[in-house]
């Protein structure tokens, strides 16, 4: 058995022509160019290779984008000050702040700073709570508007255009991050599955996973994943961007994974793609709020 691969790139360059045609729309109509900002201290690597690469998709398709950037002496109240006065920049819609942040930084304060409006990664405490207390998909919300961190959403995006059936299915995450695993979990909950949430230390974790119909990795840890955790004919969603000898790959063994699952992402060109499209979709909504 091989598995049927959900292609994340076909995916994006599917969803992106439909924003350039929404965006096409909007600048017509409006006369405003959606634009992100980027707020990045210190030059880690995989924080510039990113901010680059969203340059380039944003670009693309006619998205504005700025990148702010400090030195890694930044201080606290430097970045904070830096969101503060993007928080009122009127040209400027959505905001990204990088991680990692320096040592000695306060991630939560400078989350906290942001606009939760122009929060369009959706890290900020309002926008979490939101989501947590969102009502299942179909019924009203009641907690809205909020925005839904671009990997997750871009992860739940992949399963609905694949049409994989989520209610009353088992989901199995893996990872607890506050920008990936959790709010999956809460957007598989949404979606009327039965969730269970697991990390690098749960017990007896390889006999969990295996009994998902819906496994999703995101706790950071190349290939951890091993083939036989896997339960036979499962969706695999791999979230994990890691690095060994130069290759980039998931936190699922892929060339195990592969011969069980019933359909996988690859690492590279799964989840990835996703993340800038959903991350354009959520700077689109966010201008949309802002013109009224």
């Amino acid at each position: 058995m091989t598995a049927t691969i959900l292609n994340g790139r076909e995916l994006a360059n599917e969803i992106q022509n439909e924003i350039r045609a929404e965006l096409s729309n909007f600048i017509e109509q409006h006369g405003i160019t959606p634009t992100a900002a980027v707020v990045r201290a210190g030059d880690d690597p995989a924080s510039v290779s990113y901010a680059r690469s969203l340059e380039r998709s944003f670009s693309k398709l006619g998205v504005g984008f700025q990148l702010h950037t400090l030195p890694e002496s930044a201080t606290q109240d430097e970045i904070v000050a830096t969101v503060a006065r993007l928080n009122g920049d009127l040209a400027v819609h959505g905001i990204m702040i990088q991680e990692p942040l320096p040592k000695g930084i306060d991630e939560a304060a400078v989350k906290g700073a942001l606009s939760p409006d122009k929060d369009v990664d959706g890290v900020h405490p309002l926008n979490t709570g939101r989501l947590a207390q969102a009502a299942p998909t179909g019924r009203p919300a009641g907690v809205e508007p909020f925005f839904i961190p671009a990997t997750p959403a871009g992860g739940l995006e992949i399963l609905r255009r694949y049409a994989i059936e989520l209610q009353g299915k088992l989901a199995v995450v893996v990872g607890r991050s506050t920008i990936v695993g959790k709010p999956m979990a809460l957007l598989l909950l949404r979606e009327n599955a039965t969730v269970i949430m697991c990390h690098s230390r749960t017990q007896g974790l390889p006999d969990v996973c295996r009994t998902a119909d819906i496994l999703c990795g995101a706790v950071g840890r190349a290939r951890m994943i091993k083939g036989d955790w896997i339960k036979p004919g499962a969706t695999v969603i791999d979230f994990g961007i890691n690095f060994v000898d130069s290759q980039m790959c998931g936190d699922v063994d892929f060339e195990q994974a592969v011969e069980v699952a019933g359909m996988i992402t690859p690492v590279p060109g799964g989840t990835g793609p996703m993340t800038s499209v959903m991350l354009m979709k959520n700077v689109l909504q966010a201008v949309r709020r802002q013109v009224g």
